[in-house]
């Protein structure tokens, strides 16, 4: 697979699903829906099976880490990417134990974010494809 053209964010703040659903659009990601909790999530991904998922670790109704162990449970082969402020060993240990394709950590400063997003962008599109955006080139970084 090339780089994702569909994700799904999975975060419950207005604002985060704003910025994620930005930096996504300039890594040329075409298609972007969201979830606000782990129910509406499990129900999207069934629906619609997006190329990867952006998953928050603090969600109400079902935990990230439980989510991510569905999604990897039944869908083995869909990154999921998490995208968090929790930033414990513990749970950072946690995640790739589940599968977490990436591990980012969204207070940080925009350009580094999205140097993140798209690092992992490039291990998917490797592991399957040819780590572009499809006419040859990587996407530049934000200003």
């Amino acid at each position: 697979m090339p780089r994702p053209v569909t994700a799904l964010i999975v975060d419950d703040e207005s604002h985060v699903l704003v910025y994620l659903r930005a930096l996504l659009k300039q890594l040329g990601v075409e298609t972007v829906w969201d979830a606000a909790d782990g129910i509406a999530a499990i129900e999207h991904v069934a629906a619609h099976k997006p190329d990867v998922v952006l998953l928050d670790m603090n969600l109400p109704q079902v935990s990230g880490l439980q989510l991510l162990a569905k999604f990897k449970a039944e869908y083995p082969k869909m990154p999921v990417i998490v995208v968090s402020v929790m930033s414990t060993m513990k749970t950072v240990t946690q995640a790739y134990e589940l599968g977490a394709d990436a591990y980012v950590l969204k207070h940080l400063p925009k350009a580094q974010v999205f140097e993140m997003l798209s690092n992992a962008f490039d291990k998917i599109a490797e592991s399957s494809g040819d780590g572009t955006d499809g006419d040859g080139k990587k996407p530049t970084a934000p200003i």
